[in-house]
């Protein structure tokens, strides 16, 4: 298993229980990373920022 892979998934499910209304917007996403990244470690080669931005991505505004 990939180093990142649990934390992966931590931080999607804490992302994916988030009420609707606060996982709309990019923004608010932005405002997740942020705070995410200041909680949870794991080695990353690049910006750890954007690394859990591109794992939020697709979950969006998801329904």
């Amino acid at each position: 298993m990939k180093p990142a892979h649990e934390p992966r998934r931590v931080i999607i499910r804490e992302w994916m229980s988030l009420p609707r209304d606060k996982r709309r917007t990019p923004e608010q996403a932005d405002a997740f990373t942020t705070k995410a990244a200041g909680i949870h470690t794991f080695e990353c080669s690049g910006d750890r920022l954007q690394r859990i931005r591109g794992w939020l991505e697709p979950r969006i505004g998801r329904h």
